[in-house]
């Protein structure tokens, strides 16, 4: 699933496409996705000059003055940079097209991703207003984590991945990020400390940076036609290497679900 730093990698490498751009065009092929296409209302931005794009946690908005299209990648979606007459694939569900020339697409083989349009500022839409701040701003450090935490006693996986809390720590970087403060995620949230949760938030920021880093050296992916929009060749150290030795302590990493998800640690060491 495309977690936060692969949607900054794919807003990154649309991004120089709509700077100043007009919408020639908007196509939708298919706007049975998470929540129906307004295949009418988004016709209305037809001849807009984009003005803007920016992400809010998994977000995209793509902003003209007449109104923000809102985009989410969904469990498999991606964005791609393509020439117009591109070929057309079997979950090609809609395309932006950009000054007659070129064209942002999106593909989303499961269909969990959606497009909406939006013409409230973004932090009012009904989808971002609750959200929790961005885990690299400066609305968000250890005691966030921590005065959220009090008397819970749910998983503190959970908890950092709670969208209320923090947005954006998706499953692989709240693994890496857990390995790295080695928190065991099973943890009651509750049961750890303010110096704890300090380092744990530091290390998601460090985590998630990392990864946009890397992301940004494939940003020339965008302009192909593969399906592959740039991801980036993670360098893992829990997160799908059950069985596998750790690269600390040799100790094998274990997996199990929490929260319905796969969960991936050191028993050795995440100690606390």
């Amino acid at each position: 699933m495309p977690e936060l730093p692969e949607v900054e990698t794919t807003l990154r490498g649309i991004e120089p496409y709509l700077k100043n751009a007009t919408i020639s065009d908007i196509v939708v092929r298919n706007a049975s996705l998470r929540w129906p296409v307004p295949v009418k209302q988004l016709s209305t931005l037809v001849g807009q000059k984009i003005i803007g794009a920016e992400r809010r946690a998994k977000y995209i908005f793509i902003h003209t003055k007449l109104g923000s299209i809102l985009l989410h990648l969904g469990m498999s979606g991606s964005i791609r940079v393509l020439e117009i007459g591109a070929e057309v694939g079997k979950h090609d569900h809609l395309d932006i097209n950009l000054n007659g020339r070129t064209i942002i697409r999106l593909n989303d083989p499961r269909r969990f991703g959606c497009c909406l349009l939006a013409h409230e500022p973004i932090n009012e839409h009904k989808l971002i207003a609750k959200l929790g701040p961005e885990p690299l701003s400066s609305g968000f450090d250890g005691e966030v984590l921590f005065k959220r935490s009090r008397g819970r006693s749910i998983a503190v996986k959970n908890l950092i991945m709670d969208g209320n809390i923090v947005v954006g720590v998706g499953n692989i970087y709240a693994c890496e990020s857990l390995f790295i403060a080695g928190i065991r995620p099973t943890l009651a949230a509750k049961r750890l400390s303010r110096q704890r949760y300090n380092k744990l938030a530091q290390t998601i920021k460090i985590v998630l940076a990392n990864a946009i880093h890397a992301g940004g050296t494939t940003l020339n992916d965008f302009t192909q036609t593969d399906g592959k929009p740039g991801y980036f060749k993670q360098e893992l150290q829990v997160y799908g290497r059950a069985g596998e030795a750790c690269n600390d302590c040799g100790c094998k990493i274990k997996s199990q679900f929490v929260g319905q998800r796969n969960t991936f640690y050191c028993p050795s060491c995440q100690i606390f």
